[in-house]
């Protein structure tokens, strides 16, 4: 799983952002200032830093430039400063990319992916206990034993990799996946459920909750 540092000092920003990134797979943290990103990230390592330009106590061009002189972890800007200017000043200083803001945020996630992949970091394989999935193949083995999975199972798959320990109510699954509200009762998803638990093994790991939906359970 992708780990990537938030460097935002507005902290409701801070949060949709965490957020958004976290409920397609990756794990993040977030600093509030200059200062702190520096402390972490001489204490740990991350596969990618969005970094706010105006921050307190260390700006975004200063930190930018520490993090140029210590590691090569790609950087995506993220600012209100939309000037041509202030976007070639990040660019030259070695930022990845640059997003304004604001943004939505499924642009962002676009970015984060895109840069990712230039670094070979993306996260092209999920492994659970036995159970490898190739996101790019879309494909999956139980140990070395192809599971035939329909592009719908495969979906609903991820959907749950994607929010694993999260219990997702059975109308958000059903429009994630089929793309149309769920507005009667209907077997298509109890029925890819089942079949789920079944090709892999997990009557254990995919957890009904009780007039909401399903779980993914895994260790975290």
């Amino acid at each position: 799983m992708n780990r990537i540092l938030i460097v935002e000092d507005e902290i409701a920003i801070s949060e949709l952002i965490k957020l958004g990134l976290q409920t397609v797979g990756y794990q993040c943290e977030c600093a509030t200032d200059g200062e702190v990103a520096a402390d972490l990230l001489e204490q740990k390592n991350y596969d990618l830093i969005l970094l706010d330009i105006m921050l307190p106590k260390v700006d975004g061009y200063e930190l930018l430039e520490y993090i140029r002189q210590t590691c090569e972890t790609p950087v995506i800007l993220i600012t209100a400063k939309s000037q041509t200017k202030d976007k070639i000043k990040g660019l030259k200083q070695g930022a990845d990319d640059y997003i304004t803001k604001p943004f939505e945020i499924e642009e962002l996630i676009a970015r984060v992916e895109a840069v990712l992949r230039r670094y070979h970091k993306s996260n092209d394989k999920v492994q659970i206990d036995d159970i490898t999935i190739d996101v790019v193949a879309r494909s999956v083995k139980k140990g070395k034993t192809e599971i035939d999975l329909t592009p719908k199972e495969f979906d609903l798959l991820m959907l749950l990799i994607q929010n694993k320990n999260i219990a997702l109510y059975r109308e958000v699954i059903f429009e994630k996946v089929w793309g149309e509200e769920l507005e009667f009762e209907t077997r298509t998803l109890d029925l890819h459920i089942q079949r789920l638990r079944k090709k892999l093994g997990w009557k254990d790991k995919i957890k009904t909750v009780y007039r909401i939906g399903y779980r993914l359970e895994v260790q975290r």
